[in-house]
């Protein structure tokens, strides 16, 4: 009897349409229900614990913690997101400004002529109170953008102290300052670095650029200041040269982490058109440029990712830059912002 029994299932299962695999399916897709019910399983346990205990020493070390403001998009990846919600603010590229001004000057050329100077400008920065490119870009950030920022400050307050953040934050600056003025001195023709070369060479940041420096050519201006009269700021840029023979803005950066990708360099493009803009309309300067170029180089010598941004690319980002100024525009007239700091 028994065996008759077993005979004919066996029978039915044979001639049913469900599959062995389709079964194999449904019971793994409700796997996670039906166990969680009978066991609780602990999630972290298929965790590779080694490969995020060195994650977590990287974040949290001073060698490994990227400078601000990169830091604020790899904190948002590595942190996740603030909020669960859409931010407020998701249809800031579809704004227009309201008062559109050209980032390019059709009264200039951007080919050298006669009467450009054989040495590379730099006009000094004027003190006076016009809001300079870095303030406005600071003061508008989003509220995310500072809320991310002041949890990474309050994260290295707790890792290092508060004598030893002023002391990182510090050294950042100090290597920053250092790497502006080495790369002064090689694109400076009238430099003769006979001395200074072996110790320019044993720094990681310059090690960084050479297959840069190579492709630049043509230098015009060097940490100098510019100006827009129209649109009420200032800015003090790093480099005008040719690079692989487009003359471009070039801003230099440093990290301690790969940014490989434009996205990586938050707020940089905006600063390099802002200074576009401005050079394009400002009576110190007989030419004009419509490239820019940001160089991220390394401390510790890896090749620096070099980020071109073409006439197309800069014309997106000067619309946003716009928007940016029209806010902090907008801002001072509340009484919002104090008086502007020059920390170009």
């Amino acid at each position: 009897m028994k065996m008759k029994l077993f005979q004919t299932i066996c029978r039915q299962l044979r001639s049913s349409t469900f599959s062995v695999e389709s079964a194999a399916l449904v019971a793994f897709s409700t796997s996670s229900y039906s166990c969680g019910r009978k066991k609780k399983v602990n999630p972290y346990e298929e965790v590779d614990q080694e490969k995020y205990s060195n994650l977590v020493q990287s974040v949290l070390s001073s060698r490994g913690v990227a400078q601000t403001p990169g830091s604020v998009e790899e904190d948002a990846l590595l942190c996740g997101p603030v909020s669960k919600h859409k931010l407020p603010n998701q249809g800031e590229d579809r704004r227009v400004p309201q008062n559109w001004f050209p980032i390019f000057n059709p009264e200039r050329s951007d080919k050298p002529n006669a009467s450009d100077p054989s040495v590379p400008l730099k006009i000094p920065l004027q003190r006076n109170v016009i809001p300079s490119v870095t303030r406005v870009l600071q003061q508008t950030m989003t509220k995310q953008q500072v809320f991310l920022l002041e949890r990474w400050k309050q994260r290295m307050i707790l890792e290092l102290g508060e004598d030893g953040f002023k002391e990182y934050t510090s050294n950042i600056f100090l290597q920053g300052k250092r790497f502006h003025e080495d790369l002064e001195s090689i694109l400076s023709p009238q430099e003769t670095l006979k001395e200074r070369d072996e110790n320019l060479l044993k720094s990681g940041y310059i090690e960084s650029v050479q297959h840069i420096l190579k492709d630049v050519s043509g230098v015009r201006a060097l940490e100098s200041a510019v100006q827009h009269e129209t649109l009420n700021y200032i800015g003090l840029l790093d480099c005008v040269a040719e690079y692989q023979g487009k003359l471009c803005v070039i801003d230099w950066k440093t990290s301690e982490k790969p940014k490989p990708f434009i996205q990586s360099t938050f707020d940089n493009p905006l600063q390099v058109v802002a200074y576009m803009g401005a050079m394009n309309h400002d009576t110190n300067y007989s030419f004009q440029v419509q490239c820019g170029l940001i160089v991220v180089a390394y401390k510790d010598g890896s090749p620096a990712h070099p980020h071109f941004m073409d006439a197309e690319l800069c014309s997106q980002y000067w619309a946003k830059w716009l928007l940016r100024l029209e806010e902090y525009t907008e801002k001072k007239k509340n009484q919002n912002i104090q008086k502007p700091e020059y920390s170009e």
